[in-house]
């Protein structure tokens, strides 16, 4: 069996409609890991159709999803994107090169909306926010919440991420600091999300809150 490049893990809770558009650029060599935590359309059937390995998780939440999908992963070399098809998996290549060339221990997507109303004001503003804190925390110069994301799994699993809900992109950036991490932004394409899915952050003012809340329990 021939090794993957990087394996790709995708965090999903309905995200059926989703999963065509997503999977339809996925870089050649690379595998595909949906981590299905919870979804009631399908979700797991529609990955599994289009090629990828599926795993479930549970345990509702981001960071257990993305945890779980750490764990199958196998390769040298993991990403993670959403899976609601706001942002194009083959704009991981360049970010993958950064790294395994040496340029950075983990390069991360910087979302740049490619028209207008892509990005609400509520999670626009709450990113802002957020961005500034990881700044003030850490030695990253980052300004979004590292969306999409590539480094060596090894490095990330040592890094030993406790987060499982929405807290654990801020956790994950705090301990890569404190590890003595290198870190690249790199601008990536941001689009509305697949028609007749419905986003569990920037969907809602409340989604929103609820990141905020998260986030700050990881800063205590």
């Amino acid at each position: 069996m021939t090794m993957s490049t990087c394996d790709v893990v995708i965090p999903c809770r309905d995200e059926a409609l989703a999963l065509p558009t997503v999977l339809a650029h996925v870089p050649v060599g690379w595998n595909v890991i949906v981590v299905d935590n919870g979804s009631t359309d399908g979700t797991a059937d529609v990955a599994r159709s289009l090629g990828a390995q599926v795993v479930t998780e549970h345990r509702p939440g981001y960071g257990a999803a993305v945890h779980t999908g750490m764990l199958a992963a196998t390769a040298e070399y993991v990403a993670v994107i959403d899976g609601d098809a706001s942002m194009r998996m083959d704009e991981l290549e360049p970010m993958l090169d950064l790294v395994r060339d040496g340029g950075a221990t983990m390069a991360v997507g910087r979302r740049r909306p490619v028209g207008r109303g892509v990005w609400p004001w509520h999670a626009r503003a709450g990113t802002l926010a957020l961005a500034t804190m990881i700044r003030r925390r850490s030695a990253f110069g980052i300004h979004d919440l590292a969306p999409m994301r590539v480094c060596r799994r090894d490095d990330l699993l040592a890094l030993d991420v406790q987060d499982r809900r929405f807290g654990y992109p801020l956790e994950l950036m705090l301990k890569a600091s404190r590890a003595g991490w290198t870190v690249s932004e790199v601008d990536v394409s941001y689009d509305r999300r697949a028609a007749g899915t419905k986003s569990k952050v920037s969907g809602s003012l409340k989604g929103t809150v609820r990141v905020a809340h998260d986030f700050a329990k990881v800063m205590r």
